[in-house]
């Protein structure tokens, strides 16, 4: 008989670099949300992958970077939690970038210092040319003894099942720790918010989607008279001024409409039923740098 393997692993990089992606990529579901922009993942978001023989908690961390604000030093906090007690690492790094940056020579430390193994990943591959792909591979592997190096596009779905097989390789033997139709520890009213979030900041100016963030005030299963069940959803989006806030709603209501119905496709094919979703616009001043408020959204004790 088969021995089982199970073991947590955790996703670290640079903001930007598709981690995101790849978690959605892996697990096969969109548990995590995916812009061009940076700093989109604020808060440990865990994908969970259940194989024949094996299962894999996946740990989608935010982007290390240099924090502006007292959020930030929250979502960098939530990385270094997560590089503790986890079994493997893997570590994103992107193609295109031809010298190790001081940024990833940050994490590559953190990685060393913790002496947990580590997959290096080196994304999208599908932006270079091989010999410049051969060289960013020599950069890191002359710093790191890494367990594999694995070259892939994760927006592509082209080499994840080879970093998948490498992550199998890599974790012990053990328990499942989750139930097998369990994909992730978030909330179905989290996955709302964050798919809200996720279309304001592909909508959205560059500056305004970092000042925002969503709260489901209300998330109800309710039936029509004809037996057909559908889902009532009431959501806020606070910004940080009056003047983010015009701009949210945008003319006669349109950005705020554009961002609403998004959001409820992407809803009603999560739910695999009609969603009905209401939205508002709250300003909430300088929500970043308040300490209550990151708690109260984050849950960043956790």
């Amino acid at each position: 008989m088969e021995q089982f393997k199970s073991g947590f692993v955790s996703i670290i990089g640079r903001p930007n670099v598709g981690k995101s992606t790849l978690l959605n990529s892996l697990i096969g579901e969109k548990i995590s949300i995916m812009t061009s922009k940076p700093q989109t993942t604020r808060t440990k978001i865990t994908g969970i992958l259940n194989k024949d023989n094996a299962q894999i908690v996946f740990i989608d961390t935010p982007g290390i970077h240099k924090p502006k604000h007292k959020l930030g030093n929250v979502m960098n906090q939530t990385v270094n939690d997560s590089i503790k007690d986890v079994d493997l690492l893997v570590f994103i790094v992107e193609a295109e970038d031809e010298e190790i940056g001081k940024g990833d020579m940050y994490i590559l430390q953190k990685v060393i210092d913790s002496n947990i193994p580590c997959i290096l990943v080196i994304n999208k591959i599908d932006k270079i040319k091989r010999d410049k792909l051969l060289a960013i591979i020599s950069k890191y592997t002359e710093l790191y003894d890494f367990k594999a190096v694995v070259p892939l596009s994760a927006l592509k779905n082209d080499g994840v099942d080879r970093l998948l097989e490498e992550i199998l390789n890599n974790i012990p033997y053990g328990p499942k720790y989750y139930e097998e139709d369990e994909i992730t520890n978030l909330s179905e009213k989290d996955i709302v918010s964050e798919i809200i979030r996720e279309k304001a900041l592909k909508l959205l100016d560059e500056e305004i989607p970092h000042g925002i963030i969503v709260q489901v005030d209300s998330f109800k299963l309710k039936e029509k008279s004809d037996g057909t069940k559908y889902y009532n959803i009431e959501a806020t989006i606070f910004c940080e001024k009056d003047s983010h806030k015009g701009i949210i709603i945008g003319k006669e209501g349109t950005m705020l409409k554009r961002i609403s119905t998004y959001a409820r496709e992407d809803i009603e094919k999560l739910m695999n039923k009609k969603v009905n979703l209401k939205t508002w616009v709250k300003v909430k001043d300088k929500w970043r740098d308040d300490e209550k408020v990151i708690k109260n959204f984050f849950n960043s004790d956790n």
